[in-house]
């Protein structure tokens, strides 16, 4: 069976496995390869996972069964069969043509069906203290707000409740339109804890230019607390941690944090604030 060119990595096994027709060229990111592909008539997308932490966000994306996530067909080691998101809708370009408040809906929508107890073994999962190790280094290392962000997860981290197996990654490039299925996630880390801390990454996508913008940043505060009725002031504990902790990462790897900082700096605003009303 010919493959796409150039192909960079060997997914001949698999396509004769699981009788796939390649339907596209290969996706390269730095932590999996993809390749678009045809079974049993359905349009598919093949996986393969370059770290433990892909392979087993795999495992939670399978056991969710399709329920606010793409559905799983097969596996085969570091490699996962997925239903293919077909719809030509997009979150990101939501939020930035004027249906921003619908986008934040939507994927409080998705985390809440995603949050739903289930009645079988959990998956192969890590806490969120693990999750947060690097926020301490960071705070030693880079000063400014990394202490005060570490001192909030501490906080968060001691009082966690409402636990669930978490998605850990919502944002708009991680919530897909599905068509007749409607959105849903692909990409899930190995997370589980509380429940709030899902949505923390909706007011944190660095990849969303008006991330950092404060108007921005205070309405759609408002729309996830109204809509996913959470508390707001644990919410923006929640957005001031994982802040830190996302800029950390950033800086260890020697690359700009420009975008988690500036949200890190609104939500400490914010907390303030409230802090000097109450």
């Amino acid at each position: 069976m010919p493959l796409p060119s150039p192909v960079p990595v060997d997914f001949q096994h698999v396509l004769q496995l699981w009788q796939l027709v390649p339907e596209g060229e290969p996706i390269i990111t730095p932590s999996s390869h993809l390749l678009p592909v045809r079974w049993m008539g359905r349009a598919a997308m093949l996986k393969r996972a370059l770290d433990i932490d892909e392979q087993l966000g795999s495992r939670v994306l399978d056991w969710w069964d399709g329920d606010g996530a793409a559905l799983v067909f097969a596996y085969d080691g570091d490699t996962v069969l997925m239903e293919r998101a077909q719809g030509e809708r997009s979150l990101m370009r939501m939020a930035l043509e004027g249906e921003d408040d619908e986008a934040s809906r939507i994927l409080c929508g998705v985390a809440r069906k995603l949050h739903q107890p289930r009645e079988k073994p959990l998956p192969e999962v890590i806490g969120l203290r693990q999750w947060f190790r690097d926020l301490a280094p960071a705070a030693a290392r880079y000063g400014d707000l990394f202490p005060r962000c570490l001192e909030t997860a501490e906080a968060l981290l001691a009082s966690e409740h409402d636990q669930r197996v978490l998605h850990g990654d919502i944002h708009h490039d991680n919530i897909l339109d599905f068509g007749e299925r409607g959105w849903r996630a692909i990409d899930p880390k190995r997370l589980y804890g509380e429940r709030l801390f899902d949505y923390a990454n909706l007011l944190c996508n660095p990849d969303l230019p008006t991330a950092r913008e404060p108007a921005r940043f205070l309405r759609q505060l408002d729309v996830i607390v109204e809509y996913a009725r959470v508390d707001r002031r644990r919410l923006l504990e929640w957005v001031l941690a994982f802040a830190g902790l996302s800029a950390a990462w950033f800086l260890d790897d020697g690359m700009a944090a420009d975008s988690d900082l500036a949200v890190a700096h609104l939500a400490a605003a914010e907390l303030d604030r409230l802090a000097c009303c109450a």
